[in-house]
């Protein structure tokens, strides 16, 4: 053997790997990324939204369609020992005045554990559009399903989506475009545990409803500030039309007073957002917005509270499309060491979305790193916000074509 042209070649071989691992994002990365679950588009559910974990380390969310009728189902994912993930189907939705069809937002957990979510058609053809949902667990391991709210498309808009608590037990989301209606902010107000299944023990009270000039179509899921203010993202209208930031504020009487505390012009500070907003210790708030930018494929934003009340924004991060990321539709989730992670709906290495990281630097700016460009197999188009473990790993879920792939639940290692 040659031993001097075998060096040779192997040598040439390990720069071209170095090389590919240099300027390829997310190289490294790829070993980090770990599919939990692919989703057939059968019984066991199609087109995931988001998930939540329970205290045990287990993982729910919804499919908007599949199950046992077709028509959308509620899921649990449960760690195994070997690190597999094992799927169940906690409920199936039926399409009836009972259930309704077609889940389209995450889950959140209440304090007794019970899994409150939204569904975008009840009663399809009346005013009865979109509804709001329990799943109460049994001593068997089954689980009850119940509608406990219905949102009238002339009165609050339609379809609902994901909500939140406050301390006492009431509920708040927002609702898109209706017949004669913007959107709307609403609140669902808490029965007492012996009727929580009931409708009539769940008020619907509309805090704001959006008339275009102030916002249309709130997509996001609202956080609460310190104070108990909600703070929430429209993806059209406002004073510069490409959506807005907002403020909704209790009033002594019980009434809500709503203020745009930016107004996105869909330029270089971005426009079209339908992603959910986090604080930081300080008081600022992170988003995105899928459109705008330098290159018009987006941004990472901060918003900080001025002296006199007025709020200022930052572009942290520009999407360039390409491999860089492009159309970030979810908000984004802060680690420990105060870096923010997100997904872009599209770009990366093969077109169908990215995770990514920013890491703030020693001068002020951010930096992105792309984490996972996704194939097209067996998932894509990752659209709802990632959730942290205890550890730090990533979880989300992407959407699929709903042809050939369904969906996935995706863990990442950062």
């Amino acid at each position: 053997m040659n031993y001097k042209r075998f060096l040779a070649v192997a040598g040439a071989a390990l720069m071209i790997v170095i090389v590919i691992l240099i300027f390829v994002p997310g190289a490294w990365a790829a070993s980090n990324y770990k599919v939990l679950y692919r989703f057939t588009g059968g019984a066991d559910g199609s087109t995931p939204s988001g998930v939540v974990f329970d205290a045990a380390g287990n993982l729910y969310g919804t499919t908007y369609s599949g199950g046992a009728y077709g028509w959308g189902s509620v899921f649990q994912l449960t760690p195994n020992p070997d690190g597999t993930w094992t799927q169940r189907v906690l409920y199936s939705f039926q399409n009836t005045m009972d259930d309704g069809r077609n889940p389209n937002a995450g889950l959140v957990f209440d304090a007794a554990g019970n899994l409150y979510g939204t569904i975008t058609c009840v009663a399809c053809g009346s005013n009865d559009q979109g509804g709001a949902f329990v799943l109460t667990p049994n001593p068997d391991g089954t689980w009850t399903e119940s509608t406990i709210a219905f949102f009238d498309w002339y009165w609050s808009g339609a379809p609902p989506h994901a909500m939140i608590f406050d301390a006492a037990g009431n509920i708040y989301g927002t609702t898109s475009e209706g017949i004669d209606i913007a959107g709307s902010v609403y609140e669902l107000k808490a029965g007492t545990a012996a009727s929580v299944s009931l409708p009539s023990y769940w008020q619907l009270d509309v805090l704001h409803r959006f008339n275009w000039n102030d916002g249309s179509e709130p997509l996001a899921t609202l956080v609460f500030d310190a104070s108990g203010n909600l703070y929430g993202t429209t993806s059209h209208g406002g004073r510069r039309g490409g959506g807005n930031v907002f403020r909704v504020t209790p009033e002594p009487g019980g009434s809500w007073k709503e203020t745009a505390i930016h107004n996105f012009s869909g330029g270089k500070d971005g426009g079209l957002s339908t992603a959910s907003l986090i604080f930081d210790a300080a008081g600022n708030l992170y988003g995105t917005a899928s459109v705008g930018g330098t290159y018009g494929y987006g941004v990472a934003f901060k918003l900080t509270p001025g002296p006199l009340g007025g709020w200022k924004e930052r572009v942290l991060h520009s999407f360039k499309g390409g491999q860089n990321g492009a159309s970030p539709n979810s908000g984004l989730v802060f680690d420990t060491a105060g870096n923010l992670y997100g997904t872009a709906s599209a770009g990366g290495l093969y077109g169908y979305g990215v995770v990514f990281k920013l890491t703030p630097g020693a001068l002020g700016g951010w930096k992105e790193r792309v984490l996972h460009s996704f194939e097209g197999h067996p998932g894509q188009n990752p659209v709802s916000v990632l959730v942290l473990d205890s550890a730090g790993n990533l979880y989300g879920t992407t959407k699929g074509d709903g042809k050939k792939t369904f969906g996935s639940v995706f863990e990442i290692t950062p």
